[in-house]
């Protein structure tokens, strides 16, 4: 048994090592997961500026674009690396301080820091240039971003296990987060819906990450709906689920 101590300085050079597997030792590597988020969220800002006016609903679109692509983002980057995780990684198990979590919270851990640090960069420049409004509510913002890492991140615990139960599930990850997307809320704001369909979307918990996301952003000048209970037992039961899975799938991990 590792100190916790130990058990941290072995996460964070888990974290290094991901990073230089991915990206080299080229500087411009270990900046590319914070750039692209940022790229892609400017680029699309800059194309709904075009195409839109400067407010939809009332409210400001630049502002709305962020609410809609740094959340998106950060579930992208949460699943798609955690899909065969621990098979691509087998080989750290040789070591016997490092253990499967090690390996789960390392990669979670990297993902979730560099799309918040693509956010902040994002969310000052556009605020210093005027483009983004002020956050209202700090804390509800704040609240909305770890609730959307801690919801995605159960997620990921499921697909990680589900990849390596069953090879060909990888092939599904993609296809189902496009399927998905016009469900999450994603492109648009409950309150822009009808009554009815109001209540059935809320009945995925995605769309509370994103509601509390934007209440925290625009605070009580814009509607939004949500409910922190509803989500809260979702991300145990999904945390809960996912770690479970994982404990199962352990003794399928083959170390060559």
């Amino acid at each position: 048994m590792y100190a916790p101590a130990s058990r941290l300085a072995i996460i964070q050079a888990l974290i290094v090592r991901d990073l230089l597997v991915r990206h080299g030792r080229h500087s411009l590597g270990f900046f590319w997961d914070i750039m692209e988020p940022m790229v892609l969220a400017t680029g699309v800002m800059l194309i709904w500026s075009v195409v839109h006016d400067s407010s939809l609903h009332g409210v400001n679109i630049t502002t709305f674009v962020v609410t809609c692509y740094l959340p998106l983002t950060l579930s992208r980057h949460l699943i798609g690396p955690l899909a065969r995780l621990f098979r691509s990684n087998a080989s750290l198990l040789f070591h016997r301080p490092v253990r499967h979590s090690d390996i789960l919270v390392a990669r979670v851990l990297s993902e979730f820091l560099s799309s918040t640090t693509a956010l902040v960069l994002i969310y000052l420049v556009t605020v210093t240039l005027g483009f983004v409004d002020p956050i209202e509510d700090w804390p509800l913002a704040l609240a909305g971003w770890l609730f959307t890492g801690w919801f995605y991140g159960g997620v990921a615990l499921l697909v990680s296990a589900w990849t390596e139960y069953w090879e060909p599930a990888e092939k599904f990850i993609a296809p189902a987060q496009y399927l998905a997307l016009p469900l999450s809320a994603a492109f648009f704001m409950v309150d822009w819906v009808p009554t009815g369909a109001q209540h059935l979307l809320l009945l995925n918990p995605a769309v509370h990450c994103y509601e509390i996301f934007r209440a925290g952003f625009f605070g009580e000048a814009v509607p939004t709906h949500y409910d922190v209970g509803y989500l809260t037992m979702w991300c145990i039961a999904l945390t809960l689920a996912g770690a479970a899975a994982i404990y199962r799938v352990r003794d399928r991990i083959q170390v060559n």
